[in-house]
């Protein structure tokens, strides 16, 4: 299959006292006709990558190629196939959104009309309505047509669905499900979990620069061996609990401790939890809660880690300047 981006030992380094290697060796493949997440907490080098893809940031070394292009030698012809959307894209208060999307459109050689980008993020009914007036949900739309105008190949999304209300968010989805099914690639981050195994077809963890991770989001939760993840904490006061013994009870794959709280990977939670509560009353132990359900991309990324995916941490470099 043909490669929408290919990335070897990708490395991105600021100088300064100590130097910041904000990427360090990553390699990475995204195929034409899919819909790849970058996901990783602040700080892991996702935003860096991403901004390299887009020839908004050069790379210190490596080799990138976007659509079989390379930066630096097919910039004109690249930024005609590509489409990005930031974060939070500022627009002109007082244009329209069909004036928007009209300026944009006028950018490239090539594109849709812009009555069918608003078609295809459904806003048709705020057509005539200045950027100022539109709320955040529709805001985000706009960008994302913005982004299709120019009818690319590839399309970059970082965080499309951030701070959005539910209804806009699976609208947002439905405009990203449309563009992959037309054959065109996407890739984008996120730090909504369920958003990554809606949407992608593959993921990439990424953390301190390089990819940790990478297949389907389904290959990924089965290699933490148990498809369950028993929670629970204990009553205030009480007595750690020893994660290896944990780890041995029947049908428990891995067992880890986030400060108060246990998580128990299970292959079986009706053959886990009764050797649980047993375990806990021969060591003494009282509940405070419990609760069972399905493993999730976050707890991939906490097994691999250690931390959250929305862990706070120092912010990566962004635009060519290190945090």
């Amino acid at each position: 299959m043909p490669h929408a981006i290919e990335c070897r030992q990708l490395v991105k380094r600021y100088d300064g006292r100590p130097p910041v290697e904000a990427v360090r060796g990553l390699d990475l493949i995204v195929h034409e006709g899919e819909c790849f997440g970058l996901l990783g907490p602040n700080g892991a080098g996702k935003t860096t990558t991403m901004e390299i893809l887009e020839g908004l940031l050069d790379a210190t070394s490596g080799d990138v190629q976007v659509l079989g292009l390379r930066w630096g030698a097919n910039d004109d012809l690249l930024r005609q196939r590509i489409g990005i959307s930031l974060q939070e894209t500022r627009l002109a208060d007082k244009l329209t959104v069909r004036e928007t999307l009209t300026v944009f459109r006028s950018f490239y050689q090539e594109g849709i009309e812009p009555d069918e980008a608003i078609r295809r993020v459904s806003l048709e009914e705020k057509a005539n309505t200045y950027f100022v007036k539109l709320s955040g949900g529709q805001k985000q739309r706009l960008a994302v047509a913005c982004a299709l105008v120019g009818n690319p190949q590839l399309v970059f999304l970082d965080e499309p669905t951030t701070g959005l209300d539910p209804q806009s968010r699976r609208q947002l989805w439905e405009v990203i499900r449309t563009f992959r099914a037309q054959g065109r690639a996407v890739m984008l981050t996120t730090h909504y979990m369920d958003e990554a195994e809606r949407l992608c077809d593959r993921v990439a963890v990424v953390d301190h620069g390089k990819v940790i991770a990478l297949g389907t989001p389904a290959k990924l939760i089965a290699q933490l061996g148990g498809e369950n993840i028993v929670s629970f904490s204990l009553v205030e006061g009480s007595q750690p609990l020893d994660e290896a013994e944990l780890a041995r009870l029947p049908s428990v794959r891995s067992a880890r401790r986030d400060a108060d709280n246990y998580a128990l990977a299970v292959e079986q939670p009706h053959i886990a939890l009764p050797a649980l509560l047993a375990h806990l009353q021969a060591t003494d132990h009282t509940l405070a809660n419990l609760t069972t359900r399905h493993a999730t991309l976050e707890d991939v990324f906490v097994s691999l880690t250690g931390r959250h995916l929305d862990s706070e941490s120092a912010e990566e470099p962004a635009n060519g300047q290190p945090a």
